[in-house]
């Protein structure tokens, strides 16, 4: 049976902002399928102990009055959201995410800032295995015009995205995303054992970061720089 008919776990955060040395989870979700199929969702309200910027509030819908009434303490949510994904993990379930590097980037952030061990000390090593519907989108179809926001891939491979911005409809979105691309490239995504599936796309998200570098440092700052780094930075 190949990866995309086994149990998955779709994970998405919602946060402040994009900075993870700044920035925090604001609303958490992890939603497990079997294959595309939605089982079961867990889904986080936290008080990120900051403000939430307007503009931030005003894609996910989480202003500071629901957040400081309704929100769990940040330091107990994200130790809980850290150790769910990482039992998924444990488990043998690939997680899949929508630019993993982000969602996992800022949960591991927040570990380190309330003083909790991080993932790969969880799990006793690497973050594994990763699926980014993403990155792969990026590497099969390279060459195709627009946008590549998780509402426009979702609109490509015939996704329904029911809710953007919140932190389960974008988490189920994401599992669905993947297996689309799995059924429609085969030889390059859905035939892939996961663990290989995982090595790929870090020579494709590597390939991609240093294209777009090259690119930027010709056309608009020499001093660009895009990290390559993935799934975690």
């Amino acid at each position: 049976m190949s990866w995309w008919q086994q149990p998955l776990v779709g994970f998405d955060l919602e946060t402040t902002g994009t900075d993870p040395a700044v920035d925090r989870i604001v609303t958490a979700a992890l939603v497990d399928t079997v294959g595309d199929r939605r089982l079961d969702a867990t889904g986080w309200l936290l008080d990120p102990g900051v403000p939430i910027p307007a503009e931030a509030a005003a894609i996910h819908g989480i202003g500071d009055d629901l957040a400081r009434a309704k929100g769990r303490p940040a330091k107990e949510a994200v130790d809980e959201i850290a150790g769910a994904l990482c039992a998924r993990l444990a488990e043998g379930r690939a997680v899949v995410a929508f630019n993993a590097p982000f969602d996992l980037s800022m949960l591991d952030a927040e570990l380190r800032r309330h003083g909790l061990p991080a993932l790969a000390e969880r799990l006793g090593g690497p973050v594994v295995p990763v699926l980014d519907a993403l990155v792969i989108d990026r590497a099969v179809d390279k060459y195709r015009k627009g946008s590549r926001t998780l509402q426009r891939v979702c609109e490509v491979y015939g996704v329904e995205l029911t809710d953007a911005h919140e932190a389960g409809s974008d988490a189920l979105a994401a599992v669905r995303v993947a297996v689309a691309l799995a059924e429609r490239y085969p030889d390059q995504v859905g035939d892939v054992p996961v663990a290989e599936l995982h090595a790929r796309q870090i020579d494709w998200h590597r390939a991609w970061a240093e294209d777009l570098q090259a690119w930027l440092r010709r056309a608009k700052d020499p001093e660009a720089v895009i990290d390559p780094r993935w799934p975690l930075r």
